[in-house]
């Protein structure tokens, strides 16, 4: 990502930075980190403010005013600027030089436990002195949805929320006063139909231009199963911190382009009932140099016994995963059966109702992988790829066995075959828990710390379990009013 988008260097020094803003004619600087829950934050300052101090001192913030990190006797912290990140912001109408940082504790001149950013480079450290592999590759496909309006509030006495989307089905009967125009993607048909049913092609080719102009490699883009604008756009693989680091900017870009259309993108899991939610299915490897540990010509679905074993530490640990992978009390109205989402604990070749999904487009041994189906896009990219790394690796050391792979529809099993089956916890509290009681694999090599796990849960039980279970849904008007 570190690149001038001429591509003609690559940008690694401070110094390098500097002069790249200089020719780039650059007015401001616009310092962006990730909060616990992976929302990222961010302040400027004139380009004046920039030189090599800054990316050796940091700058100073309020710790205590972001989600997840200081008390406010403790609140001081500071922002290190990685400059392998510099770009100019592609969605400022001023040039403003982005740059994402890293949190630092002041006082003990450490490196924050917090900072997610810093769990996935620990993460990718540990890999490399676990002599297991010395790369992990990342491909996630974040789904998202594009709508014309969006209305919620809670007050003591109503709740509501209300979605229009001009390519939602539900408008095929209205006309505000002017011709309607037909031509929407029916509940659960949205999957690659062309223009005129697609009306957000053109939208989607300008995020990804977008994209690509800030040095993000884009494979492809196209509508999603659902009616009402669900879309997909796909980067080429990446390292993990690079690829938590670009997952952020994807985001960014995609809001704030869907903005400047006088739309809304929304990566939550679940908007529209009786369609599809958005997922995040999330392609995984281990390399050792060039060679793909994954590979095994003769093995299951070209599978190795390195990449079994990482399924099992996977499928092992995918309660506990999912407090990071599938972070919200929306996360679970995405992971119900019949929707395409993976609630079975299973691996199989090409098989989409499988939890581990292994895709089977290509016998090229660089291409063999494995994809994590139930992590949704509003989770932190950085936690929930180091916490995949870390089931995967754990896997590895144990010589965990999954369970053997069946090659079924999942949904259509009879009653004795589907009994055996695990399947994903059916709440965030349920994921929780788990995380509460299986974190141990988290810890080795320092990559998580109790700190952060105990931080994290009590952050979700607190700001988002409690919160939904104490407010009354419209739902349950209908069912009881009467009663």
């Amino acid at each position: 990502m570190a690149i001038d988008v001429t591509g003609t260097k690559t940008l690694t020094t401070p110094e390098e930075v500097i002069a790249f803003a200089r020719e780039r004619g650059v007015k401001f600087v616009d310092y962006k980190f990730v909060d616990l829950p992976g929302t990222w934050q961010h302040f400027s300052t004139p380009i004046s403010e920039l030189d090599v101090d800054v990316f050796e001192e940091g700058l100073g913030f309020d710790g205590s005013s972001i989600r997840g990190f200081q008390k406010i006797h403790e609140s001081d912290m500071l922002l290190v600027p990685d400059p392998t990140t510099a770009i100019v912001d592609p969605v400022c109408s001023i040039p403003t030089l982005s740059l994402i940082c890293n949190v630092k504790d002041p006082v003990t001149g450490e490196w924050y436990s917090r900072d997610p950013r810093y769990v996935a480079q620990k993460a990718e450290r540990y890999l490399i002195q676990s002599g297991i592999a010395t790369t992990s590759y990342w491909g996630p496909e974040a789904e998202f949805f594009i709508f014309n309006d969006i209305r919620f509030d809670q007050t003591t006495h109503s709740g509501y929320y209300f979605i229009d989307a001009e390519e939602g089905i539900w408008n095929s009967g209205t006309s505000n006063g002017k011709p309607n125009l037909g031509y929407r993607p029916r509940h659960k048909e949205g999957y690659f139909p062309v223009p005129p049913l697609d009306r957000l092609q053109d939208l989607r080719s300008e995020m990804v231009l977008k994209m690509i102009e800030a040095g993000i490699q884009v494979e492809v883009h196209h509508h999603e199963v659902a009616t009402a604008g669900q879309a997909e756009i796909d980067m080429r693989f990446q390292t993990l911190t690079k690829m938590g680091d670009q997952l952020l900017l994807y985001k960014y870009i995609i809001k704030n382009v869907a903005i400047a259309h006088g739309m809304t993108a929304t990566f939550m899991p679940k908007p529209l009932f009786q369609d599809n939610g958005s997922g995040m299915h999330v392609h995984q490897s281990l390399w050792k140099d060039d060679v793909n540990l994954f590979f095994d010509r003769d093995g299951y679905a070209m599978l190795s016994d390195t990449a079994r074993y990482y399924i099992g530490g996977l499928l092992r640990h995918a309660p506990a995963l999912l407090a990071f992978a599938a972070p919200t009390t929306n996360s679970y109205r995405r992971l119900v059966p019949g929707y395409e989402a993976p609630v079975n604990l299973i691996y199989s070749q090409r098989n989409r109702s499988a939890a581990v999904r292994i895709p089977m487009y290509s016998d090229n041994p660089r291409s063999k992988r494995i994809e994590f189906r139930c992590p949704d896009p509003t989770c932190n990219p950085y936690l929930t790829m180091a916490a995949m790394l870390m089931a995967g690796l754990d896997g590895i050391q144990n010589r965990i066995e999954p369970p053997p792979p069946i090659d079924k529809d999942l949904y259509e099993l009879e009653p004795e075959e589907a009994v055996n089956i695990k399947s994903t916890p059916g709440s965030l509290a349920e994921a929780l828990n788990a995380l509460e009681e299986d974190h141990e694999f988290l810890l080795r090599g320092d990559v998580f710390t109790r700190d952060l796990i105990e931080t994290y849960i009590a952050y979700k039980r607190q700001r988002e379990v409690d919160p939904v279970a104490l407010r009354p849904h419209p739902y349950e008007f209908f069912l009881y009013y009467d009663a």
